[in-house]
């Protein structure tokens, strides 16, 4: 009997469990930190062995197959055992897909990636098609192939995924854009981090669709050395030949190889340039899924945004306060810089993963009164935005950042928590920490 060892018992090696031992599979699920009681459940409930606390080397060495959560990085010991003796260690996606043949729609990128998803799912499920949502977002891939089965899913992937991802086949790959991030996890070399984004179209085929951002110099660099024999369906906002969506006419309009459409652009729930990339590569997914335009139209308006993605909370005695709690990097910052129409006290801070505040600058002189750091180590931020913005102040809880924003913003300005960095030095997550943001500023 073929043995696999599923190494980090969360959602998704929990899913891949599932599925694992009902293939008839010899499955062990070993997890170095603590096992969350419903999945400790969950897991006895189906006969699943599982450890906790360590791993036992013996027996994750003894694997015919390794499925890997994607937070554990290359360089664990245990990894390193594992590749020296040629183990296979791959994803809960990869896994997953092998046992069904449902239309997978991928989305990747740097930024944008949970709203694009939530999006494309949203407009699918209210055309009436019968479709998952998985990857980072939702249930796991593998559990819903287990215990559901749907004709689609639509799947948020991080490149920590990607990396462990070979057979799979996207049916339609979409790639937002393309700016550094996680670099700690590929030697601080760019190239290695865009490599994994573009696993997103390996062995896809020319009846397959590859959806881009056709503007983003990085992709575009890219294409001109790679060979995909997806058909492509480049957007942008500003109209161009060969292009399969873009705005003209303050319309959204998408062409596909199936069909036209069309609808204005102050109908879109979404607002802000970021959100209209997203509109658009959701557009063109539902297209070529046969979504009628009523229902695309409907659900292009109807669509709530995500949780701490530029979350509007509240305004207190004219400071409004955003969540944007989701911007673990520089480029989602910018994003959300952008869209700020009024004076910005910023907070930023946290676990740093090689950041490059360059990208920022400008927009930080020109909309930031202040910035509020909230974080253990918050000297590269102070050694870069020192001189650049009014006031410079430290936090080391979130009642306490909140406390110095209010004191610092005036009103008519804006708080927002748009952070660049991990949450992991005083969060359990970057939810937990935009839930902490958002209770403190009602308490105010």
């Amino acid at each position: 009997m073929k043995k696999i060892v599923v190494l980090g018992a969360g959602e998704s090696g929990v899913g891949a469990a599932i599925l694992a031992k009902q293939k008839g599979f010899e499955v062990f699920v070993s997890d170095k930190s603590e096992i969350k009681p419903k999945y400790k459940d969950e897991l006895n409930s189906f006969g699943i062995e599982w450890e906790e606390g360590d791993h036992t080397e013996s027996r994750v060495l003894a694997a015919d197959e390794v499925i890997k959560s994607p937070g554990i990085p290359e360089k664990a010991p245990l990894i390193k055992a594992l590749r020296a003796q040629n183990t296979p260690i791959i994803s809960e996606i990869e896994f997953g897909a092998r046992y069904t043949d449902a239309k997978m729609i991928c989305i990747t990128g740097s930024n944008g990636k949970t709203t694009t998803t939530t999006l494309i799912h949203h407009i699918l499920k209210d055309a009436g098609l019968n479709v998952g949502l998985a990857g980072n977002v939702g249930f796991s891939l593998a559990r819903q192939v287990a215990l559901e089965q749907h004709d689609y899913y639509v799947i948020e992937l991080s490149s920590f995924q990607l990396d462990g991802m070979y057979e799979f086949k996207a049916d339609v790959a979409i790639l937002l854009n393309i700016t550094p991030d996680h670099l700690d996890r590929y030697e601080y070399k760019f190239q290695n981090y865009i490599n994994s984004k573009f696993r997103i179209v390996q062995n896809m085929k020319p009846a397959d669709y590859f959806i881009y951002w056709n503007d983003d110099p990085v992709i575009r660099k890219e294409l001109e050395e790679r060979t995909i024999e997806a058909t492509a369906c480049p957007f942008s906002l500003n109209k161009a030949a060969g292009l399969a969506a873009y705005i003209e006419d303050e319309l959204l309009k998408i062409h596909t190889p199936k069909r036209s459409f069309e609808m204005p652009v102050s109908d879109l729930s979404l607002r802000g340039q970021h959100n209209m990339y997203n509109s658009m590569a959701a557009g063109i997914t539902a297209i070529l899924s046969d979504v009628s335009d009523e229902s695309l139209r409907e659900s292009l308006k109807s669509f709530k945004s995500v949780e701490h993605r530029l979350e509007s909370v509240a305004s207190v005695r004219g400071v409004h306060f955003i969540n944007d709690s989701k911007a673990t990097n520089v480029n989602s910052c910018w994003y959300a810089l952008q869209c700020m129409h009024t004076p910005v006290v910023l907070i930023l801070g946290g676990t740093d993963k090689g950041n490059d505040y360059t990208e920022i600058e400008e927009l930080v002189k020109e909309k930031v009164t202040s910035i509020v750091c909230l974080g253990v180590d918050n000297k590269k931020l102070h050694d870069f935005f020192e001189g650049k913005v009014a006031k410079m102040e430290d936090a080391l809880s979130m009642k306490e950042a909140i406390d110095k924003c209010f004191a610092l913003a005036k009103s008519g300005d804006t708080v927002l928590l748009s952070p660049c960095c991990a949450s992991f030095d005083l969060f359990k997550s970057y939810e937990d920490r935009g839930r902490q943001f958002k209770e403190c500023v009602r308490n105010l």
